[in-house]
C-alpha cells in the first residue's frame, strides 16, 4: 500500500499532470504547442540549474571523500558497460539489424537529464535530500554510452567501420555538445562559487524552477506523443525492452548504491541514471556516427516508451526500493 502511495503522489504531482496533459492534448490532435525556441529556453534553463545546484553541494560538503569517487567510478563504468548487456539482450529477443541494436544499446547506456530533473523534485517534494554530486556522475555518463555503442558497431557490423575516418570529429562533438558542456559548466560555476553564488541567483535558479519543470514536461509529453506512430512497427519482444531494460538497469544502479553506501535520496537518483535512456545526445551522435541504424526504432524506444515509463512509474518505484533497501 505504501508502494501505491508513492506512485500516486508521483501521478498527482503538478509535474507529471502537465506531462499528461501534454500527451492528452497530442493524442486530441489540440493546436497546444510550445515553441521550439522556448523549448530550447527551458531545456538550458534546466540544465544549468541543475549543473549550479550541483555545483554548489560539492562546494558545502569542502571535500572528496572515497564514497564520492567510487560512486562516481561506479556511474562512469555503468554507462560504459551497459550497452553491451543491452546489445546482447537485443539480440537474444529481437531481429532487429546489427546497427539499430547497437545504437539502441548505446541509448540505455547514456542518460536522460530531464528524468533526472523529475527525480530530483520528486525527493525534494517529498523532503528527501541527496548528494550534490550526484550531478557530477550524470555529466560522467553521457559520453561513454556513446563510444560503446560504436564498439559494438564496428565489430558486430565491420561494414559500418568506413565512419572511423569520422571518429576524431565525432569525439570533438560529444565533449563540445551543448548539453554536456552547459551542465559541466555549470557543475564547475557552482563549484567555484559556492553558496555565496547561489544565494545571488537564487531568485532566478531556484524559486522558478518548478514551474519551468512543470512546462517543459508538458512540451515533453507533446513531443511524445509526435513519436507513437513508430511504435505500430514494434515487435512486442522490442517494446517490452523499452520497459524491462530500465528496470534492470535501476536495479543494478540500487545494488550498487547499497554497496557504496549511498543515503535513499542519492541511491534514488543513482537508480534513475542507471535505468533512464538518452534522446538528446545520443540521437545527435548516431545520425552522424552509424547513419546505417534506423532513427526512427532508436528514438521512440527511448522517449516514447521508456521516458514515460520512468517518469510515471519508475521514478516512484525506485524510490520505494531505496527506502527498503538503502
Amino acid at each position: 500500500m505504501e508502494f501505491l502511495n508513492v506512485i500516486s503522489q508521483n501521478l498527482l504531482s503538478p509535474a507529471i499532470l502537465f506531462f499528461i496533459l501534454g500527451i492528452t492534448a497530442g493524442f486530441i490532435k489540440s493546436d497546444l504547442e510550445v515553441p521550439e525556441s522556448i523549448s530550447r529556453y527551458l531545456s538550458i534553463y534546466l540544465m544549468m540549474a541543475i549543473g549550479v545546484k550541483g555545483g554548489v553541494a560539492i562546494a558545502n560538503t569542502h571535500q572528496f571523500t572515497p564514497q564520492i569517487f567510487a560512486a562516481i567510478a561506479a556511474g562512469f563504468a555503468m554507462s560504459l558497460l551497459m550497452p553491451f548487456f543491452a546489445f546482447f539482450m537485443l539480440k537474444a529477443t529481437t531481429r532487429l539489424d546489427r546497427p539499430t541494436a547497437a545504437a539502441i544499446a548505446a541509448h540505455y547506456g547514456s542518460i536522460s537529464i530531464v528524468t533526472f530533473a523529475t527525480a530530483s523534485a520528486f525527493l525534494k517534494s517529498n523532503e528527501i535530500a541527496y548528494a550534490g554530486y550526484a550531478v557530477a556522475i550524470l555529466a560522467l555518463m553521457e559520453a561513454p554510452a556513446i563510444f560503446s555503442g560504436l564498439h559494438i558497431a564496428h565489430r558486430a557490423a565491420p561494414e559500418t567501420r568506413t565512419h572511423k575516418s569520422e571518429d576524431k570529429k565525432l569525439l570533438r562533438d560529444i565533449f563540445t555538445n551543448g548539453a554536456i558542456l552547459l551542465l559541466s559548466g555549470a557543475f564547475v560555476i557552482g563549484w567555484i562559487t559556492g553558496q555565496p553564488g547561489m544565494d545571488k541567483m537564487s531568485g532566478f535558479l531556484d524559486a522558478p524552477y518548478q514551474g519551468i519543470l512543470c512546462l517543459f514536461l508538458l512540451d515533453m509529453g507533446l513531443v511524445v506523443t509526435k513519436n507513437l506512430n513508430h511504435l505500430k512497427a514494434f515487435t512486442w519482444p522490442l517494446a517490452l525492452f523499452g520497459i524491462y531494460m530500465p528496470l534492470i538497469g535501476g536495479g543494478m544502479g540500487l545494488l550498487i548504491a547499497k554497496l557504496i553506501g549511498l543515503d535513499v535520496g542519492t541511491g534514488t537518483l543513482f537508480a534513475v541514471l542507471c535505468a533512464s535512456a538518452s534522446y538528446i545526445a545520443v540521437p545527435a551522435a548516431m545520425r552522424m556516427a552509424l547513419p546505417e541504424a534506423k532513427a526512427s526504432i532508436y528514438i521512440p524506444m527511448s522517449l516514447a516508451i521508456t521516458f514515460p515509463f520512468n517518469v510515471a512509474l519508475g521514478i516512484p518505484l525506485y524510490f520505494a526500493l531505496a527506502t527498503k533497501l538503502l
